[in-house]
């Protein structure tokens, strides 16, 4: 183009007839300066145009139904000495939860350290059975089933039950409560049972899209930020280095491989940090340096105050009914209901989260229904051996599948076996139960914001340009935590929450689903995403990519992640 400006501007100014006079000499300069800037507008723009397009070129990602930076998806297995280690992992990780309710529920309870150390055997026990037939004859995802404090609201309200209260003997008392819990979780399991083989909560999933799960998994990440720094400052002597030495291992020396071409460093961040952390733990409570703290930070930092190691059994095999026969009430069992209802709300997100992070496709409605029904009968079997609490998916498991990068279903299994021995050897059981809480709260800082991430990646399915979607997405994230925070502020054991009428198990049902930042966020998200300018916004809720995610024959990758093993297929046929 400079070349043309140049022939041009030449011919003009060398030209005879406008040498020859003035008039058409400044017209010629004319033309030459207007010409020097149109050519020169022509070619900034032309740079522009390509600059841009290349910058766009660089900055899209385009949405991808699968993640890719995955080491092993759901059918992969990675060598098994890995394997073990990794499932080790697991166990070592669902620990914390395991332990952090029986020692919140047991003494308010009437039990002892004992009864303590042996509620917390059972849990894991339980907590084995039920993994195993998640991941067998459930979603078969990679999720780890275990303790749950979506429970402690209702369990609370029967532990305050004035006939329990009455009785003196601190032991008897417990073992009422114990029966009276397992009573209301028997009959309240019935409602994950029946939601779950019927296809009801199936065919309510249908109303889910993209939009609408995005905030609702995130929300089952966000809102446990209670138990990540909260806690984690309860002692940051321990626990800012834990979370220090996460982040470096995982993250800062992942692509260290000093060992063969395994990346230890981000495949056993776990396995490398807790035992560090724990030895430093060790020595400062051994050189004294809690002794004039308050009881508060010596019960969170010192770690010979769980008294798991000493009153623990050398064996144990939980067995049902071992507390004795369940006692059932009306009352009890509806208010443990509504702890059914979130923990299921909050596992299935938690399963849309284990999907994605496994590679594999988002489950469909049948898939969905079967994994809450097995659920269910895992809180019959809570109820059943007497765990003391129901069930539900690990969301801090979960999270760990994208932190290491694996998402085999074969770690699971192998950790599922680890729960079940260790909770019948109690003392070497009770030496890792015994790991201060705060470390474990310093992996929840990163493994609950992980889900939480993954839940926001389905965004990438939908409009985020359009208004209608933006207004739905804030909501629901505003209103999931900020009635959360409004509901937990009041509630404690003695006050029975904001909802305080004369019917105790109302109190307990409200209380515990407004708990829930999740349960709130799923009302708040399939409402509006179902109500408002449903035909007109199909495109922009993710609809077309989601549909066929609907049905297990709509994608042939669903065979392949979902089928049932032992050619069950037979007599279960998917629908």
């Amino acid at each position: 183009m400079l070349y043309i400006y140049y022939f041009i501007s030449s011919t003009l100014l060398s030209s005879q007839f406008f040498s020859s006079s003035s008039f058409f000499h400044y017209i010629s300069i004319s033309i030459y300066i207007l010409t020097l800037f149109f050519l020169l507008f022509c070619a900034s723009s032309t740079s522009f145009l390509l600059q841009t397009s290349t910058i766009m070129a660089d900055i899209t990602h385009l949405p991808m139904e699968q993640l890719q930076d995955l080491e092993y998806c759901l059918d992969s297995n990675p060598p098994w000495a890995e394997a073990i280690l990794l499932a080790f992992q697991n166990y070592i990780l669902m620990l914390g939860t395991s332990v952090m309710v029986p020692s919140l529920l047991v003494p308010a309870m009437g039990g002892s350290d004992g009864d303590k150390a042996r509620v917390i055997q059972t849990l894991l026990f339980v907590a084995g059975i039920n993994t195993l037939l998640q991941a067998l004859f459930g979603t078969r995802l990679p999720a780890v089933v275990g303790g749950s404090f979506a429970y402690v609201i209702p369990i609370a309200y029967i532990i305050n039950d004035p006939s329990l209260q009455r009785i003196s003997d601190r032991h008897e008392r417990f073992l009422h409560t114990m029966r009276a819990i397992q009573g209301a979780l028997i009959v309240a399991s019935s409602i994950q049972i029946i939601l779950g083989y019927s296809q009801v909560w199936g065919l309510f999933s249908r109303f889910f899209s993209p939009l609408s799960m995005a905030p609702v998994v995130g929300l089952v990440g966000l809102g446990l930020f209670q138990r990540g720094f909260p806690l984690l400052g309860t002692c940051v002597e321990i626990g800012i280095p834990m979370l220090l030495l996460v982040i470096g291992f995982s993250q800062y020396l992942k692509h260290v491989r000093p060992f063969r071409d395994v990346p230890i460093f981000e495949r056993f961040p776990v396995l490398i940090c807790v035992p560090i952390v724990w030895i430093y733990a060790i020595i400062l409570t051994a050189s004294g340096a809690y002794q004039h703290k308050s009881l508060p930070t010596q019960h969170s930092c010192r770690t010979d105050r769980a008294n798991l190691i000493s009153t623990a059994p050398w064996f144990m095999f939980p067995y049902p009914l071992q507390w004795g026969p369940p006692t059932f009430s009306a009352g009890h069992s509806f208010a443990m209901m509504s702890a059914v209802i979130v923990s299921m709300v909050e596992s299935t997100g938690a399963y849309k989260a284990a999907s994605r992070l496994a590679i594999a496709t988002p489950p469909p409605a049948y898939v969905l229904s079967r994994g809450i029904g097995w659920q269910g009968i895992g809180i019959l079997l809570g109820g059943l051996f007497g765990t003391g609490t129901g069930s539900t998916v690990s969301v801090e498991n979960v999270g760990l599948l994208g932190l290491t990068r694996v998402g085999s279903r074969r770690v699971v299994q192998i950790s599922a076996g680890f729960m079940i021995f260790f909770s019948t050897l109690g003392k070497f059981g009770a030496v890792f139960a015994s790991i201060p809480i705060p470390i474990f709260a310093a992996l929840y800082c990163i493994l609950f914001g992980l889900v939480a991430s993954v839940g926001i990646s389905f965004l990438q399915f939908t409009n985020l340009n359009s208004m209608r979607n933006l207004v739905i997405i804030g909501l629901t994230l505003f209103l999931g935590i900020s009635v959360h925070q409004l509901f937990d502020q009041y509630w404690n054991p003695s006050r029975h929450g904001l909802v305080h009428t004369n019917a105790g198990w109302f109190n307990a049902f409200l209380n515990t689903i407004f708990s829930s930042p999740a349960t709130v966020g799923l009302i708040v998200a399939v409402f509006l995403d179902n109500t408002l300018e449903v035909e007109r916004s199909k495109k922009d809720r993710g609809m077309p990519w989601w549909v066929k995610f609907r049905t297990f024959r709509g994608d042939n990758r669903n065979e392949e992640f979902y089928t049932l093993p032992f050619n069950l297929n037979r007599f279960f046929p998917p629908t």
